[in-house]
């Protein structure tokens, strides 16, 4: 259905081959992976200065890290030298040292010191960085594109930020207390897919279905890149939580945004 209410033709499935073909995934990672705006970490994890995260795009290997002055960067996770990866996992570092040849960067990506360079005629360690990459935080959320020219995030999910704030004022108070992983043995766009309905919530998900959302006013409109979730919530008397509805003007929605092409975020009011 449009977003008017106008009723539109359904929409038929893409063809097996864009779930198999090895060559069209490569097409994506091109395409759509390095192209749009990405999921890196979030800003709680990264609160003083020298916290790193590192994350991967594709087959890319990046990290973000929070430098001297507080400014969150994100880069290629690959020294300059023989682009051996520079950091691992999560942590906090005063200097970022190559392991292999303990080339080292300040937190801002400039190259502060190469053992033997001196030795080295014409070496000039001023002209010498890692490669960054774009950044943008939304609503605590750390983002990066690999494109320097796609447009900013604001353009891309015209009405997300508006809407995940009205949903959870505080919202930027908020921090991560726990992630969680999961391998599915699929193309990640039926993954994408099976997210974006909710057709199946009622027998694969009994307790959402009846303690959170009422599936038969679920609805899922696009707004830019993203899709727009709305229900009306669950009987309160069947809630699995308890919700505060006084807790502002918005306690007992329901709203999800899914940022195309690869996260989606859920918030629960009240």
């Amino acid at each position: 259905m449009a977003p008017d209410g106008t009723p539109t033709e359904p929409v038929l499935a893409l063809d097996a081959r864009y779930y198999t073909d090895p060559a069209l995934y490569a097409l994506e990672l091109d395409r759509i992976f390095c192209r749009t705006w990405q999921y890196a970490c979030h800003t709680s994890e990264l609160q003083a200065a020298g916290d790193f995260a590192t994350f991967s795009i594709g087959d890319q290997g990046l990290f973000a890290i929070r430098d001297k002055d507080g400014t969150v960067r994100a880069f290629y996770n690959v020294c300059q030298h023989r682009a051996h990866e520079l950091l691992g996992g999560a942590g906090n570092a005063r200097r970022i040292v190559c392991p292999y040849h303990s080339w080292t960067y300040t937190l801002d990506g400039k190259l502060s010191g190469a053992p033997n360079s001196q030795n080295v005629p014409g070496f000039d360690k001023s002209g010498i960085c890692l490669t960054e990459v774009r950044l943008e935080t939304f609503c605590g959320f750390v983002f990066v594109n690999l494109d320097d020219n796609a447009a900013p995030m604001a353009d891309w999910y015209p009405e997300a930020e508006s809407g995940l704030r009205g949903l959870l004022p505080h919202i930027d108070d908020v921090v991560l207390v726990q992630t969680e992983e999961a391998e599915e043995d699929c193309n990640w766009k039926v993954t994408v897919e099976n997210y974006n309905e909710c057709y199946h919530c009622r027998n694969a998900h009994p307790t959402f279905a009846t303690g959170v959302v009422d599936p038969d006013s679920y609805n899922v409109l696009p707004e830019g890149y993203s899709l727009h979730h709305t229900t009306r919530s669950a009987d309160l008397s069947k809630m699995t939580y308890a919700i505060d509805l006084e807790s502002n003007p918005r306690a007992g929605d329901y709203g999800s945004w899914f940022l195309w092409p690869a996260l989606s975020f859920q918030v629960y009011p009240g």
